[in-house]
Order: C-alpha cells, then structure tokens, then sequence
C-alpha cells in the first residue's frame, strides 16, 4: 500500500461501472426494476425466489427442515441467476424493493404476503409454524440476539473480507488485513460461546443456527472464499465440531442444493418443486437424460 498513490476522493462521486470486481454487474447505485419480467408461481402454498448463496441457504434450510419436523411448509423454489439480472426484474422488484435474494411469497392465506431480507423470512416461517424459534421468555431472546448478530456481521466476512479477499480486481493489503482482524475476532466470538453450548441458543437447534452455519460454517468448513488456511479456521475448534454437527443433518443437506448452480452437478438442483427432485432432477440426472 505504500508504494501506492494516495487516493484523494472527488468532490462528488460518480459511478464507475467497470470497477466492481467479480460481481460488478449485479451492483448499481439506483434501485428500481430495469426490465419487465414476472415471476413464475408455483402450486405450493410458499414460492421462494433466490440463490444458494449463504442467504440462500439459510431459507431452504430452514423449509427443509420444516418438512422434516412434519410442518406444511411445502414450497417451490424457483432460481433467481443474480449474474444475469434477474433481481432487477420488475416482478422480483415488486417483492423486495431491495433487488437482493432471498425473497417470499406466502399464499397460504387469503392475500398473499411479501417478505424479504433473510432473517425476516426465518422469523416469519419460524412463528407461522411454531418452531425453531421459542415463542417468549429469554430463550427466545437469545434466538433472537444470534440471529441479529448474525445480520449485522456477515457483512464484514462477505462485503468486507470476502469482497477484497476473494473478488475485488486487485488484492490490496490494508482492507483485506482490516477484514480478516475483524472475521477472526468473530470466530472467536462464535468459537468461545460454542464451548459452554451445544447450539446457538443453549440446548435447542433453532433458526440462529440456521442463519449463521451457512456463513460461518462453512467459512469453518473451508468453503469460503478459500480462506481456511490464511484465516486458520481449524484452530476454532468449538465452531468447527458445531458445523459438523449441522453438516450432517439431512434437512441441511438437502436445504443447500436449492437453488445451487456450482459445485458438482449431483449436489445442484436448479429448482424445487417436489420433494422427489432431490432424486431426479439434480443437474447431474438432467445432463444424462
């Protein structure tokens, strides 16, 4: 960085859209639709729209595990491919006004009901089927501080840490230092209270688990970004048993195919519309048809 010319901000910024690194095409500094496209609906009562991003997966997840539990949570998850702009499509649009994934449309009542950002949508399926999620008292209040710890730090690790890490144009010292501090400290939060507890939450799997395993599960995993050797997750030994002990579930299994596009073919499966896809129309399956 000291071999660098000082960077001096303009007096007004103005948008480069060439300087946006792996993902400049998804990111702009207007909201709005920028093309007519409506959404497909399916015939369950939930039609999620989305990616199996780490806030992808929390939501098929957490659909998964519902159906295992014995819930009508029965939905149709359909691929929302960010690369090409279909969050900007002007049905996508009408549901999260914030152009991100994941969203969800509840038709299980009389009207249907639009919900965005991920952790609303899991506080949402959670109360509507009473599980996952305690319905007062300090056990739900420590759900609760989890799941709002968890949507004010992935930031850092995925905005911050993996952006410069992992997908900005060049790799500059200074921010990639100042997030990997920051992503380290917390994994010790998380290493630290995994220590004295099972779950998040004390002795019940609950939906803070959920929101956190797919960022800082698989960051202990060695998924993310390729960091496990810089950031040395093995040494958080507590976080990492917690992430196999969720690995291993069937219903979390399950929840991160949906909507998958990368990885081995036989672990994507591009739409979910019945339990039997994850047998036959995995991309695998589809590619020998």
């Amino acid at each position: 960085m000291t071999d660098q010319t000082p960077y001096e901000p303009p007096k007004v910024w103005t948008w480069d859209k060439e300087n946006g690194g792996a993902f400049a095409s998804t990111n702009r500094p207007i909201a709005g639709p920028t093309h007519d496209q409506d959404l497909p609906v399916g015939r369950h009562p939930f039609q999620l729209y989305s990616l199996a991003t780490p806030n992808g997966v929390k939501v098929t997840v957490l659909l998964e595990e519902l159906l295992a539990a014995g819930h009508a949570a029965e939905y149709d998850a359909w691929l929302i491919r960010i690369g090409d702009g279909d969050q900007f499509g002007s049905g996508f649009v009408e549901v999260n006004p914030n152009s991100k994934i994941p969203a969800l449309v509840d038709r299980s009542g009389p009207e249907p009901v639009h919900v965005f950002e991920s952790g609303s949508i899991l506080m949402h399926l959670a109360e509507k089927f009473g599980a996952f999620l305690p319905v007062s008292g300090p056990a739900r209040t420590e759900v609760l501080n989890w799941l709002f710890w968890q949507m004010g730090s992935a930031p850092y690790l995925g905005g911050g840490f993996g952006h410069f890490y992992a997908y900005a144009p060049e790799k500059w010292e200074y921010p990639i230092d100042r997030f990997a501090m920051e992503v380290k400290r917390q994994l010790d939060v998380l290493d630290r209270h995994l220590a004295d507890n099972e779950w998040m939450a004390g002795g019940e799997y609950s939906i803070a688990d959920m929101a956190i395993w797919p960022w800082y599960g698989n960051l202990a995993l060695g998924r993310q970004y390729n960091a496990g050797e810089f950031l040395a997750v093995h040494e958080y030994e507590n976080l990492v048993a917690w992430a196999k002990r969720i690995e291993a579930r069937p219903a979390v299994q399950r929840g991160r195919m949906v909507n998958r596009t990368f990885g081995d073919p036989s672990e994507q499966l591009h739409e979910r519309h019945d339990a039997s896809d994850f047998e036959t129309r995995t991309q695998d399956k589809i590619a020998a048809e």
